[in-house]
Formats: structure tokens, sequence, C-alpha cells
């Protein structure tokens, strides 16, 4: 018997958000967005707000203790910290986001060319925690700048700009969709067959999948804590089924 996936085929981390200063003033994140994965915020403490871009245009979220907030693919967001914010981020298709499904809006130049983003996107392996801190901050820099890009384009075409970096971030994926179908299929697509087929059997007075009732806890990491997009993450590590 396999060990149970989290919940659903989500994925979890605790995430304290940056705090360094930008460009505009505000403190926080890299804006990006995912391409094929929705995101949620369970806030649980500290105070701040996600400035998003979608299809019904800009908006500002207030987090505070308490809060929840999510989005949907494609939805640019960013995460500004007014006063130490720390969430629970809860993304779907768990392994996708790790695997290259967000995109962060660097300045369209980059964003066209494979090599450039990933030099860009790509913190080092090894060095000091001040020298990845700086770097990571580098690439926030570079996603602010393309933020401002798209923010003036905006308010110069419309929605047609927030269309445009969609149509950017789906070509600079596509490489990688077939390893993601692979990784849903043997989660999230798997946990649906899974819970489909316990439905029949309890339709028919069965236990279906109460015959392999177990717990799991996920291998909390330890370590100084990464280096995201959009703060310092603590993450868990869990079993996942091999890729088919």
């Amino acid at each position: 018997m396999t060990a149970p996936l989290f919940p659903g085929g989500v994925a979890v981390s605790r995430l304290q958000v940056y705090d360094w200063e930008a460009q505009d003033g505000l403190r926080g994140g890299s804006p990006h967005l995912h391409t094929a994965s929705s995101e949620g915020y369970v806030v649980t403490s500290g105070s701040g707000e996600v400035h998003t871009v979608s299809t019904a245009g800009r908006g500002i979220h207030r987090l505070e203790p308490g809060e929840v907030v999510w989005f949907s693919p494609g939805t640019v967001h960013r995460l500004v910290n007014h006063s130490r914010l720390e969430l629970v981020v809860v993304m779907q298709n768990a392994g996708l986001p790790e695997a290259g499904d967000a995109v962060m809006t660097f300045p369209s130049d980059v964003l066209d060319d494979p090599e450039a983003y990933a030099a860009a996107a790509t913190l080092p392996a090894e060095g000091t925690d001040d020298e990845r801190a700086a770097a990571a901050r580098a690439r926030r820099d570079l996603a602010m700048r393309g933020y401002g890009e798209l923010l003036a384009a905006l308010e110069e075409r419309g929605p047609a700009a927030l269309t445009e970096l969609h149509e950017r971030a789906a070509r600079l994926v596509q490489p990688r969709v077939e390893r993601w179908r692979r990784l849903w299929a043997a989660t999230v697509e798997a946990e649906t067959a899974r819970t489909r087929d316990a439905l029949t059997r309890l339709a028919d007075g069965m236990p279906g999948l109460m015959a392999d009732a177990a717990v799991t806890r996920g291998d909390r990491d330890d370590g100084p804590h990464g280096f995201g997009m959009c703060g310092r993450l603590q993450t868990w590590e869990w079993p996942v089924p091999p890729l088919p």
C-alpha cells in the first residue's frame, strides 16, 4: 500500500514574506503568475496585502491573521509585507509549481528568451545566506521592473496587455508540459480516480478506501528556510508516487 497524498493532492508550505523594499517603496516579493495551478493563502501572523492583476483588472486584497485568499491560474500576484507577514501557502496540483508552473513578470525581452529567463529565475545552489539573499533580491527587482511595464501597458492598452503576458508565459512553459502531465497523472488524477472508485464501492455497501486506513506524517525541513519568489520558505517532505 502506498502512503496517502496530502488531502486533495495539494502542496503546502510556510512563507515568511520578504521585507525588502522595492523600487516603489513597498516591501515584499516577486510578482508572478501560475500557468496551471490555483494558489491559496491562509494568513497566520502579521499584516500586508496581495496585489493582483486578473481579468477583473487590478486589485489590492488585505491580509491579516485569519484571512483566506485564493486565485486562479493567470492571476498576477505580488505579496506586500506591512509587518512580519507570514502565511500558509496551499498550492493546487502538488509538484507543478516546483516543476516550473510559476512565471515571474520579468521584462518582455527576458520572457521571450528561454535561456535569459532561466538565467534570471535560477538562484545559486550554493553560497552564503547573504549571497543567496542578494540573488533573490536581484530577481525580485527584475520582476518588479517587468511588473511596472505591465501596469503601464494595462493603462495604455487595457486587458490586451494581460493577454500578451499569458501568451508569453504559455510559450515559456510549453516544453515542460509533458512532464507535468505525468506528474499530475500520478498524483491529482490518481487521487480523483481513487475517490471515484471509493464512492462506487460505498454505494454497494463496501468499505472501499477505508480498508487502507493509514496515517502519514510530513518530514519538516529544519534547515535554513529556502528563498522563494515571495519570501523565505519552510517545506515538508512526504512520499510521492513514481511518475508513470
